[in-house]
């Protein structure tokens, strides 16, 4: 007859039993439920919006707010010359130009910069970053911490899809 070593059976016994309920587990798992409705837009809604954002410089989110870490946005700029430069150290952005041409600085440092909100960073300019024209159809990815600066002076009138993404979703309170 043979004798089992309970120290060596045990063990092994209850990692099979954890194993085996980690199994069952996962099968019980489901696929998480949308936190908001969907959007679509077509072409042409898009385009009626931007019109209808032409009179100024206007924003438009299209989703987004607070408990979110999503923001998406149409933004019109009838001329923008006087903007601040800026970083963000809890977003990235993503720009899709629509319509016109500007002025884009990327990189470098803000030159004395100032926290207009918490990790929100504003300056009047950029120190040693890199410029360069930006136009209908470009996809530009500015990620959390790059010194951004944008201005359209030569060209009046400028839109584009902002896509902002964030560490954290937005506190229920505030929106950025």
């Amino acid at each position: 007859m043979k004798i089992f070593n309970l120290k060596i059976i045990l063990p092994s016994l209850i990692t099979i039993a954890s194993l085996g309920s980690c199994v069952l587990a996962q099968t019980n798992r489901q696929p998480s439920a949308p936190i908001r409705p969907f959007v679509v837009k077509t072409k042409q809604s898009l385009a009626d919006l931007e019109k209808n954002l032409r009179s100024d410089n206007k924003i438009e989110d299209l989703t987004g707010g607070a408990g979110t870490q999503l923001r998406v946005a149409i933004q019109h700029d009838k001329k923008r010359d006087a903007a601040e430069a800026e970083s963000h150290d809890d977003s990235d952005d993503v720009y899709y130009v629509l319509e016109g041409s500007a002025q884009l600085t990327l990189g470098g440092k803000l030159e004395n910069p100032r926290e207009a909100t918490p990790g929100e960073w504003r300056s009047q300019r950029i120190v040693g970053g890199g410029t360069f024209e930006i136009k209908k159809g470009d996809l530009i990815v500015v990620p959390r911490g790059t010194p951004h600066h944008r201005v359209n002076t030569k060209n009046k009138e400028f839109s584009l899809i902002l896509i902002k993404i964030f560490a954290e979703p937005l506190p229920t309170a505030a929106k950025k």
